[in-house]
């Protein structure tokens, strides 16, 4: 099982078909006004519509990078074939860990933001849920009743290979016969885009975006900020 939320395509079959066809998905911010930073690119998931996920209310209480996890996993879970909201003997010997390196970095930069300029009453009290990062392995364990280990790993740019990872080990020790892995971020903000600029880490290479992911090449000069979610399906042998 396999759901892919990526800058190239709302899910894997469209994804890989960018992949192969060398399609970019890195072009001009524009999530927020960039046009004071150094970096002004990113490679952002342009199409998502959270609306056609999730009603009003939910919307209310997700950053972008729980509802890019929600819907990546629920297309892995349908993928597999598999249902948990009616097998409990399942559901008990499933979990779920995601891998984020920020979390709900947009959801933070929001609730200071109200905090400074309206004060400590408007802060939101679906705030700390937004952000912190295990907050979308919650998630998905809620909808799809899923009764076994559920986790976070936060490990920077490692994360989300770090979760997968752990979710063997999981499976490896016995806790459970099924995982949810993966992992998701949505830091295409003014704070995660000022920071790394101006720890020089970012390509500034803004009038070429498709040319600005460039690791291996003489002349790189930075990585390109990224977003989305992607989420497998591990399983024991036996299962």
């Amino acid at each position: 099982g396999m759901g892919a939320i990526t800058p190239v395509g709302l899910d894997v079959t469209a994804t890989w078909k960018s992949v192969t066809s060398g399609v970019s998905g890195v072009g001009p911010i524009t999530l927020f006004d960039a046009g004071d930073y150094r970096t002004q690119i990113a490679a952002e998931v342009s199409d998502w519509d959270p609306s056609a996920h999730f009603d009003a209310k939910e919307l209310r209480r997700l950053d972008r990078f729980s509802e890019f996890f929600i819907v990546a996993a629920r297309q892995a879970i349908a993928h597999a074939g598999l249902e948990f909201t009616t097998d409990e003997d399942l559901a008990s010997r499933a979990g779920v860990m995601v891998g984020a390196g920020f979390g709900g970095m947009g959801a933070f930069i929001e609730e200071i933001t109200t905090l400074v300029e309206r004060g400590p009453d408007r802060v939101s009290p679906t705030g700390v849920p937004r952000i912190i990062p295990n907050m979308a392995a919650g998630l998905v364990s809620i909808e799809h009743n899923l009764t076994g280990p559920v986790s976070c790993v936060v490990t920077a740019c490692s994360a989300s290979a770090n979760a997968i990872g752990d979710a063997a080990e999981i499976i490896r020790r016995g806790a459970a016969d099924v995982m949810v892995a993966g992992g998701a971020e949505a830091s295409i903000t003014t704070f995660g885009i000022a920071t790394f600029a101006q720890a020089r880490a970012m390509s500034t290479r803004n009038d070429d975006p498709q040319g600005a992911s460039r690791p291996f090449d003489a002349d790189r000069d930075g990585f390109v900020m990224g977003e989305g979610g992607g989420v497998l399906i591990l399983e024991s042998l036996e299962h």
